[in-house]
């Protein structure tokens, strides 16, 4: 499926994108994968930040690529994430590990399942990753959305 038929069926919503905001998030994903790694957190809560700034990245590819999602809608994060692809050009192998962390993040939230350390490692490990693809295609793509640091 494109974004435009994500936009069609209402999962999608246009948004233009301007360098403050894309900056802000960019700083609040930093600030989250930064917290993820501070040991005397708990680890639900380390793994709550590694997973926002997941989700963090997920926007900044929607942004920069003219959409935010509807959420107003339920599923927002599971579309956010699985649009990685088109947005970012994340490998599907990677956008699965996503889509089962935003899962986990689902049961640890709304069941009160604690995090393992196993857990807690990938998702800081993803979510360090998928930063660093955010930033490479920001550069690449929309150099115009970066303000210099």
């Amino acid at each position: 499926m494109s974004l435009q038929n994500l936009l069609a069926i209402g999962r999608l919503q246009a948004h233009q994108p301007d360098a403050a905001g894309i900056s802000k998030l960019l700083q609040a994903a930093r600030r989250n994968l930064a917290d993820a790694q501070v040991v005397q957190v708990s680890a639900d809560n380390r793994f709550d930040a590694a997973y926002k700034c997941i989700m963090q990245c997920a926007m900044l590819g929607l942004w920069a690529n003219g959409y935010r999602t509807s959420t107003s809608q339920p599923g927002h994060h599971q579309t956010a994430i699985q649009s990685l692809g088109l947005t970012m050009g994340v490998a599907q192998p990677e956008i699965i590990v996503l889509d089962a962390l935003r899962r986990q993040r689902n049961v640890s939230d709304y069941e009160g399942d604690p995090v393992s350390t196993a857990t807690l490692q990938a998702s800081i490990g993803q979510a360090a990753q998928l930063l660093a693809v955010a930033e490479t295609w920001l550069r690449a793509h929309r150099p115009d959305l970066l303000t210099p640091p």
